[in-house]
């Protein structure tokens, strides 16, 4: 037997990788931050005496440097493999984020932190553990991304709570060291015993040819076709429309006379949506042609934005708009990494979705400033939903215009 198709299953020789790059994701510096900011920030701006723009200004640092970076790691990844770049990345991150105790009250002292966090990190995120899964699956590839990639969702979960409890015990500062152990003590020891990319002999048939050689294209020949820029401006888009939302939706939903109580839960079910949007999507995508999936999949969230307009939306029209803004979510993460290994293939896949990375980060990035200026001079969402429409129908439409998957031998090729 030369194929893990035959005999064994996709999921009983990777179940273990795929654990390993769950843990490894929630545990990485593409939730962590995200789920302890939110918690000091108020903290810190009234220790420091500075506004939330400014204290909330890190983590734009944070996704511009880690955006830049991410084709590096990819590369990376691609040419010494993802075992190594993930640990050192994964302990970087760290001690890092646990050096975050000693932040200084100077902004320039602030922001530089988060861009060295930046910089380390973005080796511990999807770019480099989707590359190792996307080797492991071929036919079971988009329910397999949808379970690693759960691990944002694990950490929306649980990382709250044990910030909190760091804060309550021992001030702000605490919950950087705290939550930090958990790549140190959890993810890096996990990923020592289990993770690993597969052996040629272990790699389900269409990774590679007889000779163990991977299929796929070159960045180069990427970036020469349609189908690569047809894809990084759907991600754009979504990403754009997208992370101002979700940033700013307990504001949205406070505009509509709810109590912070409500707000939050609506945070919640929003953290719901993106845990079936990544399992119903995966599920689709192995199924059925991606691009036909996705598109009515990024019209759902069009539809939230309408509900979530205007100041007097009922409950039910907010709670079903928070599930559809979070399905958005999760389906945009499984396109990126679906996508960029089904039309260019595996063999420089860490370089491509590396540079496919960073319309989504740089868009989560900014999207949040603009919905909080048009907030400022409208006194409401309205304006910045409307446009969220608009633009996740057109990320959504831009993706059937990618056509047929192409033969694995020559991925991507126009």
């Amino acid at each position: 037997m030369t194929r893990a198709t035959g005999a064994r299953s996709e999921f009983r020789l990777g179940a273990k990788p795929l654990a390993a790059a769950l843990i490894g994701v929630a545990c990485g510096a593409s939730p962590l931050p995200f789920n302890v900011l939110p918690l000091v920030m108020g903290p810190i701006s009234a220790e420091f005496h500075w506004d939330f723009a400014a204290t909330s200004a890190g983590v734009t640092v944070f996704g511009i440097i880690a955006a830049l970076l991410a084709p590096f790691y990819g590369g990376l990844s691609d040419r010494f493999g993802v075992r190594p770049v993930v640990l050192w990345s994964l302990l970087a991150f760290a001690v890092v984020f646990a050096s975050f105790y000693f932040l200084p009250a100077s902004k320039t002292g602030y922001l530089l932190f988060w861009a060295v966090l930046g910089a380390i990190g973005i080796g511990s995120t999807p770019v480099t553990w989707s590359r190792a899964i996307s080797l492991w699956f071929n036919r079971h590839r988009g329910l397999a991304l949808g379970i690693m990639l759960l691990g944002t969702s694990l950490a929306a979960m649980v990382v709250p709570q044990i910030a909190q409890a760091a804060i309550s015990r021992g001030g702000w500062r605490m919950a950087f060291p705290v939550v930090a152990l958990l790549p140190l003590l959890i993810a890096i020891p996990i990923a020592l015993l289990w993770f690993r990319e597969p052996r040629a002999d272990e790699r389900p048939a269409g990774i590679a040819d007889t000779t163990g050689a991977i299929f796929g294209i070159s960045l180069r020949d990427a970036v020469r076709g349609h189908r690569f820029w047809i894809l990084f401006t759907s991600i754009l888009l979504t990403a754009f429309a997208y992370g101002g939302a979700h940033i700013h939706i307990a504001q949205i939903v406070g505009l509509h006379g709810f109590s912070a109580e409500i707000a939050a839960s609506v945070l919640g079910v929003v953290a719901v949506g993106i845990l079936v949007g990544r399992l119903l999507v995966g599920f689709l995508f192995d199924r059925f042609w991606a691009p036909g999936v996705a598109f009515p999949a990024l019209l759902l969230p069009a539809i939230a934005c309408w509900l979530l307009m205007g100041t007097d939306a009922g409950m039910s029209h907010v709670i079903v708009g928070g599930f559809l803004l979070g399905f958005a979510a999760g389906t945009e993460s499984d396109v990126i990494a679906y996508l960029a290994a089904k039309y260019f293939g595996m063999a420089h896949y860490g370089r491509i979705y590396g540079v496919l990375y960073m319309p989504f980060a740089i868009g989560s990035a900014i999207s949040p400033i603009i919905y909080g200026m048009v907030r400022d001079r409208t006194g409401g969402y309205d304006p910045m939903l409307i446009a969220a429409m608009v633009m996740f129908a057109a990320g959504g439409a831009l993706l059937p215009l990618l056509g047929r998957y192409p033969d694995p031998r020559t991925s991507g090729n126009d």
